[in-house]
């Protein structure tokens, strides 16, 4: 349910509907979809720990990216979405990645 949210916020900003719902689900989607990424990645963290840490680390990743686009004088809403998704499934893509890293060089050690 939480991913059909996000879909649409991203989907509403992007397509620049005039709808009450695209701020609020918007913002869900700039806060979930990183927040997801990060917390996917902090596997061994206590579940308080990894909420706080991804919620931290959505927060700080969206100042980032709004920086960014502010300083290089390229910003717009449809930029920061997509800049936004983009990180954020380079982080999810990335987890399973040194998942399998992890255990090839646990295989070579015990090997």
């Amino acid at each position: 349910m939480t991913f059909v949210v996000a879909a649409a916020g991203a989907l509403l900003a992007l397509a620049d509907a005039d709808s009450p719902l695209r701020g609020p689900f918007t913002l869900f989607f700039l806060l979930a979809a990183p927040g997801a990424a990060i917390g996917a990645a902090l596997r061994g963290l206590d579940p308080f720990g990894r909420a706080v840490a991804s919620i931290a680390g959505a927060v700080a990743l969206n100042l980032l990216v709004a920086q960014g686009m502010l300083a290089t004088h390229s910003w717009s809403v449809r930029g920061g979405i997509a800049a936004v998704a983009a990180i954020s499934s380079l982080v999810l893509l990335l987890v399973p990645v040194r998942r399998l890293r992890g255990r090839a060089e646990r295989r070579r050690r015990t090997s």
